[in-house]
């Protein structure tokens, strides 16, 4: 435990939540900094209650941890308060642990899960005192880290990182870290150490790389600079999910964070195969854990926490082959001891709502379906595998349960779409509506159905079919959300459906630093100069000082966003390889225009590549 705070009593008092900043959590891991060789921050670039809820954090802190040569502590972004008094004061951004500047530490590990997140992540090395640009530090400053999903294109932040760690964070880090302790005891520069970083397996080093570009602004060619660094970075995987890191203390934050739950990881991967997905492809292929063990890992972690509720996680938690067994087991540990069990990312279908049935207590909460597109002529472009009758049966199997709110996900602006497309969401919420005055009797009735529609914007991904098609703009998305909303109100059962739609600047921006380049981190560079900040949350983002920085770099957005791109064309993130090819994405790009669904990787092997890594799922059809 640390009482030397970095922030005195004071400034604690003038700023928002202070307890974001004070340390001394439950399970929170002190050492002897004199005693361990190496000291490793872990950095979530947002606030501290977001990014204690991140469980690849919590992964990677409890791993760091149990090597007793290592110290991993953590940080994340000040909010505005305090990063005003911080720079006004010249005070250094600090470790929660120890309290001790960022600056002093070996590493920075920084996760990269949202791309709105980008200014963020120069704020962190701004108020470290730590130079901006990779070419720029020296020994005196730690070696800056990059993982997550972001960092399967990290070319538009690429300037700012000496290293990305791509795939799963629990396979390769304790080589690194012998290489790093015999680099620095043999008093090697900087650049050789990076050199030597290269050459390890799923480590990708953005200076290693020179990448050239046509006349049109595509890329040419990506080249190594040297001839024994690797071209191709390869994620790297876990192979057995049961004989790995996992917390069974987390950190307790001291405000209510984002999750205030055990997070149980049941699985990793996704057999769906939705084409917009990126995350259904990073983390293939789909691996499960044993009933036991998830069992153990429950028990622990309730025991170590004192928390009241458990949820199981998963890209989609009902195709987890055991999850009855599982729920079976779990439900009488946890009515014993007064736990709820919550279960996100389920299906619509029986076996779902039966389970559903079976953990939530009397008082129904909303239940939550994402059909994504309106139209089967959509959802079948998409390779979201649902019907109409998936989706009424289970809203009518939901009705009958005892739920009368319904919440339902949409995408806007999906490839192909046309305006009947659109109009048959407001149709769909019109005829589970209906479906409920239908079935549940007048006096059985509690109110009125609640149906809640939402829609995002579709941003096309690296890594999926999608991510060769054309984004819409602005004024393409405004008019969708406007006649969605327009189809809504025209439907008998109006009364009943309520809409939502996310912001749309929010979402250009996000599809510019999705498939962006290299050349992108001058623009990021410039909008923090200018002032941008927390660019996910709609009371902070400043659009206009995003368009003014784009303009004064001479950098169209237009060109990442909009633009159709030829089947052959280089994208800037074709260094990193997924484990899926780019081939395999390519004949699903082509069967989404012909408005061919795929079958799901239980169904059938549609070779995408993933064989490769031998495990999980794909064990099956290898035999």
């Amino acid at each position: 435990m640390n009482n030397n705070l970095a922030l005195s009593d004071d400034i604690l008092m003038t700023v928002e939540k202070p307890a974001r900043y004070i340390g001394n959590e439950v399970n929170a891991v002190y050492k002897d900094k004199n005693k361990v060789d190496i000291r490793f921050v872990m950095c979530f670039p947002d606030v501290y209650e977001i990014g204690m809820s991140h469980l690849g954090i919590q992964i990677l802190y409890d791993m760091f941890n149990k090597f007793e040569d290592t110290w991993c502590e953590r940080v994340y972004s000040p909010w505005t308060d305090l990063d005003a008094i911080m720079r006004k004061d010249k005070l250094p951004l600090f470790a929660l642990e120890s309290q001790d500047p960022i600056k002093n530490f070996d590493f920075l590990g920084i996760t990269l899960q949202y791309e709105m997140c980008y200014t963020n992540i120069l704020q962190i090395l701004d108020l470290s005192g730590i130079p901006l640009l990779s070419k720029d530090r020296t020994w005196d400053d730690p070696v800056v880290f990059g993982g997550g999903p972001c960092s399967y294109n990290p070319e538009p932040v690429a300037d700012f990182f000496d290293i990305f760690y791509i795939g799963e964070g629990e396979t390769r880090y304790r080589e690194f870290l012998d290489m790093y302790k015999e680099a620095r005891k043999e008093g090697i520069s900087r650049q050789e150490f990076l050199i030597r970083s290269a050459k390890i397996p799923g480590m990708y080093v953005p200076s290693m790389f020179e990448i050239s570009y046509n006349e049109d602004g595509t890329v040419s060619s990506i080249d190594t600079k040297y001839p024994d660094i690797p071209p191709k970075i390869r994620k790297e995987l876990v192979t057995d999910l049961d004989n790995t890191y996992y917390p069974t203390a987390p950190v307790v934050p001291y405000l209510k964070s984002f999750s205030d739950r055990i997070n149980l990881e049941i699985q990793r991967g996704c057999i769906r195969g939705c084409r917009f997905c990126q995350a259904g492809v990073l983390y293939r292929p789909v691996r499960e854990k044993s009933v036991d063990h998830l069992f153990k890992t429950a028990i622990e972690s309730l025991n170590n926490t004192g928390y009241d509720e458990i949820t199981l996680s998963s890209l989609s938690s009902s195709d987890y082959s055991h999850l009855d067994e599982l729920i079976e087991k779990l439900m009488v540990y946890c009515g014993e001891n007064m736990v709820n069990i919550s279960l996100p990312s389920l299906r619509i279908d029986a076996f779902s709502l039966d389970i559903m049935s079976k953990i939530q207590d009397i008082k129904k909460s909303s239940l939550t379906f994402a059909p994504e597109a309106g139209s089967q002529r959509m959802r079948d472009i998409i390779n979201k595998n649902l019907t109409v009758q998936n989706i009424l049966n289970g809203c009518e199997q939901a009705f009958i349960g005892g739920w009368n709110k319904v919440k339902l996900y949409f995408m806007l602006g999906l490839p192909f779409e046309t305006d009947e497309d659109i109009e048959a969401i407001a149709e769909l919420a019109n005829e589970i509506a209906a479906l409920y005055y239908e079935t549940i009797p007048k006096e059985k009735r509690m109110g009125r159905v609640q149906i809640v529609v939402s829609t995002s914007f579709f941003v096309p991904k690296p890594f999926t079919p999608f991510q060769w098609a054309p984004q819409d703009d602005k004024e393409a998305f405004i008019e969708k959300a406007y006649k969605t909303r327009k189809a809504i109100t025209s439907v008998l059962n109006q009364k009943s459906i309520k809409y939502n739609w996310h912001e749309t600047d929010t979402s250009v921006l996000e599809g510019v630093f999705a498939r962006g380049d290299r050349r992108l981190s001058k623009v990021i560079l410039k909008a923090y100069e200018k002032g941008c900040l927390y660019d996910a949350w709609s009371e902070t983002y400043k659009h206009d000082l995003w368009v003014e920085s784009f303009k004064e770099c001479g950098i169209p957005m237009e060109f990442y966003t909009t633009r159709q791109r030829s089947d052959d064309e280089i994208f800037p993130w074709d260094m990193i390889d997924c484990g899926v090819t780019k081939e395999f994405l390519l004949r699903e790009w082509k069967k989404a225009k012909e408005g061919v669904p795929s079958p799901n990787c239980k169904e059938k092997c549609n070779g995408c590549g993933a064989t490769s890594f031998g495990v999980g799922i794909c064990r099956n059809h290898l035999q």
